[in-house]
């Protein structure tokens, strides 16, 4: 039995060492030279300084509610919204009426906040990404509350607008994905405006 003991042993050692500490030693060592900031978590600070306050990371969603920012898509996440340990969606299908009844709520919500504006509402800020944690809006979502927080911060929408142009995102390589906006990115510029 010792004789199958010490090579199994042996074995287990040698593989925990490689694959426990040295090839993630390698990856990680690799990641932080060429990539950092992606190795990092894709941080945004508001200073743009290193050593400048952390804002959040631009591939996570945060919860703004204030009239005076842009809105991002709802979360589906628990216990609460954005919740990065909780990745999920909601899986209601169309037919759901939990799901008919949320995307109304949120309608009738956005609708309150801009009683004026005639305009449809963009799908993505009713209905929560597969992930629950999408922090980009497309550009018509953006630009659906220019006018909302044009208003609430007595801007020229004009001036809003060009923000949401400013931060909108092409398409990868030109092909891949649709344009986007990164809502915490465009509501850092929108509060450097003052």
């Amino acid at each position: 039995m010792l004789t199958h003991f010490r090579p199994a042993l042996s074995l287990l050692l040698v593989m925990t060492a490689i694959t426990g500490a040295a090839y993630p030693a390698l990856v990680t060592g690799i990641a932080q030279g060429l990539m950092p900031n992606q190795a990092n978590g894709s941080m945004i600070d508001s200073s743009g300084k290193p050593g400048g306050k952390v804002q959040g990371s631009r591939l996570i969603g945060q919860p703004f509610s204030d009239p005076k920012h842009f809105w991002g898509r709802p979360s589906a996440t628990s216990p609460y919204a954005y919740n990065a340990g909780a990745s999920s969606g909601s899986n209601q299908g169309p037919t759901n009426k939990a799901l008919t009844d949320a995307v109304s709520d949120r309608i009738k919500a956005l609708r309150d906040a801009d009683p004026g504006n005639p305009a449809p509402v963009p799908v993505d800020l009713v209905t929560a990404s597969a992930s629950g944690l999408d922090p980009h809006i497309s550009p018509a979502a953006a630009a659906y509350q220019v006018r909302r927080i044009a208003r609430e911060r007595k801007l020229d929408p004009a001036r809003v607008a060009e923000l949401v142009t400013a931060a909108t995102e092409q398409r990868q390589w030109g092909v891949m994905g649709e344009p986007r906006v990164n809502v915490l990115q465009l509501n850092l510029a929108l509060d450097g405006l003052h």
